[in-house]
C-alpha cells in the first residue's frame, strides 16, 4: 500500500496537501466562530480582521516553538526552518501566540464581548478546528505517522517506513470527544446558570490531558516529546483548578436562573 499523497501538481505549480488542509481548517474556525457568536446575541463583523491576525500568528507561533523544541535537527539544513509544507507546527506554539492577540483584538473591536463568554465562545471551535486540522493537515504530510505497527488499523505515510499508527486519526477522534464534552458542558451552564469560564477550563484541560497521552503512548519520543507531555499536564492541572474555583465559588447571577450569568450577559450559543 502506498503512502498518502503530500504533494500533488497543477501544471508547474506544485500544491501541498497540508496547506490545503490548513486553509480548509481555518476557513471551518472562522465560519463556526461566527456562527457561534451570532447565536449568542454578539455582533460579528469585528471578526475578520482579527481572524487574520490570528492564524498569522497562530503559525508564526507553532512554528517558532516546534523548531525551538527540535533546534539539533535543523541545524545542519537551516533553509528547513521555513519549509512548514513538511508539517512541524506546534499545537502549544500556535495558542501561545494566537490566543493574546485574539483577546486582544477582541477587546479593541467587540469591547462587550467580555474575556472569560468569549473564551467559552471559542473553546470549542478550537477543539473542533484541531480535530479537523488533523486529518487535513499531519494526516496529509511527510512523516506524520506515529510509532511503527503491525497492527490492522497501521498507515503508510510518505517518508517513514513501515506502517506506523495513525495518530492524527487517534488525535481527531479525541478532540472530537472533547468537543461533544465542551457543548454537553456548555447545554449545562445555559440551562443551570453555570459559571462563565467553565466551558473553555473543561475543553482546555482535557485537551491537555489528551496532548500528554498522545505524546506518551503514540508518537516516537524525539527531543520535544518530553516537553509537550510536561505542557499538557500543566494545562490539565490548570484547567481543573479553574473547574473547582468556578464550581466552589458563590455566584450572583439573573434572579430567574439561579447562581447563573448577568442579566446584561447573553448565556446562549448553542453548537
Amino acid at each position: 500500500m502506498r503512502p498518502i499523497p503530500v504533494v500533488f501538481h497543477l501544471g508547474p505549480l506544485q500544491v501541498h496537501t497540508y496547506g490545503i488542509g490548513l486553509a480548509i481548517t481555518f476557513w471551518f474556525g472562522y465560519r463556526y466562530l461566527a456562527r457561534r457568536l451570532r447565536a449568542a446575541g454578539f455582533r460579528d463583523d469585528w471578526l475578520g480582521p482579527t481572524f487574520v491576525w490570528i492564524v498569522v500568528t497562530a503559525i508564526v507561533g507553532a512554528r517558532i516553538v516546534h523548531v525551538l523544541a527540535n533546534l539539533a535537527a535543523y541545524r545542519s539544513d537551516p533553509v528547513e526552518i521555513l519549509a512548514i509544507w513538511h508539517g512541524g507546527l506546534s499545537s502549544f506554539g500556535g495558542l501561545l501566540l494566537a490566543v493574546p492577540t485574539g483577546f486582544a483584538s477582541a477587546h479593541r473591536r467587540c469591547p462587550e464581548l467580555r474575556a472569560a463568554r468569549a473564551a467559552d465562545l471559542v473553546a470549542p471551535v478550537l477543539v473542533a478546528s484541531w480535530a479537523l486540522g488533523r486529518l487535513l493537515g499531519p494526516q496529509l504530510m511527510v512523516a506524520g505517522g506515529g510509532k511503527p505497527t503491525n497492527q490492522w488499523f497501521g498507515m503508510y505515510y510518505a517518508d517513514e517506513v513501515g506502517k506506523r499508527l495513525p495518530v492524527p486519526v487517534f488525535q481527531a477522534l479525541e478532540c472530537f470527544a472533547v468537543f461533544a464534552v465542551s457543548l454537553a458542558v456548555e447545554r449545562w451552564v445555559v440551562r443551570r446558570g453555570g459559571p462563565t469560564g467553565l466551558v473553555v477550563a473543561v475543553a482546555g484541560g482535557l485537551w491537555g490531558l489528551s496532548r500528554f497521552f498522545d505524546e506518551y503512548l503514540w508518537l516516537p519520543h524525539d527531543s520535544g516529546t518530553v516537553a509537550v507531555e510536561v505542557a499538557g499536564l500543566a494545562m490539565f492541572a490548570v484547567g481543573l483548578a479553574v473547574c473547582v474555583w468556578l464550581l466552589a465559588r458563590p455566584r450572583p447571577g439573573r434572579p430567574d436562573v439561579p447562581g447563573g450569568a448577568r442579566e446584561d450577559e447573553p448565556i446562549a450559543a448553542g453548537p
